[in-house]
């Protein structure tokens, strides 16, 4: 079997997504699937293209016997719609040219959402490649935009839930990264193929007799301080401030430290807002290699994983769970619903 994998996030890009497809894309591969991915120049999340690949139209390279197409996109550090908007549709007409141009026929396309507007190109790749679609869903959109208050303009908002049961209708398959969006999608499409696709972890790569604590010494840090890390996207979903609250609760606990590790559009902010608020016992740190994830997560004596409180997020299951569990650690969980249900109650 062919399949295609397009998604605009990929390694050497860290993140919940480009973790998960690439782990996927191995997987399959050692089953005998014959996997290709084509996706963006990497740019994540400082929407700064990486060195090595800045300025070309095209670059092929392969990753663990994976083949592995990038084709450009313009990328901006302006958090505006309309530059939102033009990030992810350049990527839908260059990931649509190499497509065309540069791949072969496959049995399946496998189209990462969000962003929702890639699910155009998958369509019109599988339509001349004769392929058949299976859209993946790891976030509803453009619901949880709406929600998070992210757009707010009725006909875009009106287009986009249109071209989002479009796809669903289009595909062989719908897969969703959790049981919420699984139900949300059968409910409205009874009679769609629906499967539920969760995170997971790789418990020969995160496992805690691998790694040491000696990332704390190395990092500044007393070998008595207690560790509460949050490592991920720093953005709206999140609902961050609640960890610099905390952080004013706890400031007379001179041992504890508060690690916010990422990179993300409220990240600016929070910066400012933990400088206005005095709180020395937080550190912002940049996004690190996935290879040193695992010493981080080992020097940490907890980690915190919050979410806005909204209806929406009932049905969502941060994939650093996963992680922290893997290497025996503690977790402080801000979620309400099913992550909850399955890894609290």
């Amino acid at each position: 079997m062919r399949l295609l994998i397009l998604t605009q996030y990929f390694p050497p890009e860290v993140g919940a997504p480009q973790n998960r497809l690439f782990e996927l894309a191995v997987r399959l591969q050692k089953m005998g699937v014959e996997v290709t991915v084509l996706t963006a120049m990497p740019n994540y999340p400082k929407m700064v293209v990486f060195p090595e690949y800045a300025e070309k139209k095209y670059f092929y390279e392969e990753m663990q016997g994976i083949k592995v197409h990038r084709a450009s996109i313009y990328v901006t550090r302006n958090r505006s719609i309309l530059h939102r908007l033009l990030n992810y549709f350049s990527f839908v007409f260059t990931s649509l040219w190499i497509g065309f141009r540069k791949t072969e026929k496959f049995d399946f396309i496998f189209c990462e959402s969000p962003p929702l507007f890639l699910g155009i190109s998958a369509y019109l790749l599988a339509k001349f490649k004769r392929a058949r679609m299976i859209m993946n869903i790891s976030d509803l959109w453009p619901e949880s935009a709406e929600k998070l208050g992210l757009v707010t303009n009725k006909f875009f908002l009106g287009v986009s839930t249109w071209l989002e049961e479009f796809l669903y209708r289009k595909s062989k398959l719908v897969c969703g990264q959790t049981m919420g969006i699984v139900k949300n999608i059968q409910t409205r499409f009874p009679n769609k193929l629906v499967y539920w696709l969760p995170n997971g972890v790789d418990l020969s790569y995160y496992n805690p007799d691998l790694y040491s604590n000696e990332w704390k010494a190395r990092s500044g840090f007393d070998n008595d301080d207690q560790l509460f890390l949050y490592g991920g996207i720093i953005g709206y979903a999140q609902g961050l401030d609640v960890i610099l609250q905390a952080a004013d609760l706890v400031r007379d606990l001179t041992r504890v430290k508060i690690i916010m590790l990422g990179d993300g559009p409220e990240k600016e902010r929070l910066v400012a807002e933990a400088q206005r608020m005095n709180l020395s016992n937080i550190v912002f740190l940049d996004p690190v290699p996935k290879t040193e994830m695992p010493y981080i997560v080992a020097a940490s004596s907890a980690a915190i994983i919050p979410l806005r409180r909204l209806e929406l997020f009932k049905g969502a299951i941060p994939s650093k769970i996963f992680e922290s569990l893997a290497m025996k650690k503690a977790i402080l969980l801000g979620v309400e619903g099913e992550a909850k249900e399955l890894f609290i109650d």
